[in-house]
């Protein structure tokens, strides 16, 4: 099993870890700060230095309770040899910044707009990010608003907390999981990781996150699609 450092010291650039396997340009390592590709966040990409040799990370993926690292080329070191990974910290951090700002803008709309509104899907990429709802009546003009409302949150410097709590009290709060596939999921776990943005939104969540709402920044609307009766599109990006 990798220890994933992801999940814990989001803010870490660096790291040391020893080989546990490797085949062609796929290395598992013991520990790694490298963000597997999963919950609509792209996977981190980097490097990984050992002995003078440099390997670029170009994709990480998960197999079973192992992080996979796709590397630019086979990997040619024993199992066991220390390594030091870096990680392209400028687009990991853009992804913490886009994925705090999606649960930031499903906690406004709950809170401000559309009690039942739900977020049904998303996903990040390098300058932007989509959002799809459930949410019957929302048009451009509504998504502006809730965009300046989701800045006009952001802008207090609400703190963003990780928590761990047992699978039955998950099950017992509904808002904590909004769609079928994620309370399938934490059916299976019994410790589930949550995110809390203080005082505004609390879901659970296995993403990278930033550790308070200013860093995420400015968001502009960049395109609205109504997909049906109930099934919007948002996209954002940083201003």
């Amino acid at each position: 099993m990798t220890e994933k450092l992801y999940l814990d010291r989001m803010e870490l650039r660096e790291f040391d870890a020893h080989v546990v396997s490797a085949e062609g340009p796929e290395l598992v390592l013991d520990r790694t700060a490298f963000y597997p590709a999963g919950g609509g966040q792209p996977s981190d990409t980097g490097n990984v230095a050992v002995g003078g040799r440099q390997y670029t990370v170009v994709d990480v993926k998960r197999s079973g309770d192992d992080v996979v690292h796709v590397l630019d080329r086979d990997f040619e070191e024993q199992r066991g040899t220390e390594v030091h990974g870096t990680i392209d910290w400028e687009r990991r951090y853009s992804a913490m910044r886009f994925h705090s700002a999606m649960h930031l803008i499903d906690g406004v709309i709950r809170a401000h707009f559309h009690s039942s509104g739900m977020c049904t899907g998303g996903q990040i990429y390098t300058d932007h990010a989509r959002i799809d709802f459930d949410f019957e009546g929302m048009n451009r003009e509504k998504a502006l608003e809730i965009i300046e409302k989701a800045n006009e949150v952001a802008s207090e410097g609400h703190e963003i907390l990780i928590k761990y709590i047992p699978q039955a009290e998950a099950l017992e709060n509904p808002e904590l999981v909004r769609t079928e596939p994620g309370r399938e999921l934490i059916s299976r776990l019994k410790t589930v990781r949550v995110v809390d943005i203080a005082g505004v939104d609390m879901q659970a969540d296995g993403g990278t996150h930033v550790k308070n709402t200013k860093e995420i920044g400015r968001l502009q609307l960049t395109d609205f699609k109504n997909n049906g009766k109930r099934n919007k599109r948002v996209i954002v990006a940083f201003c």
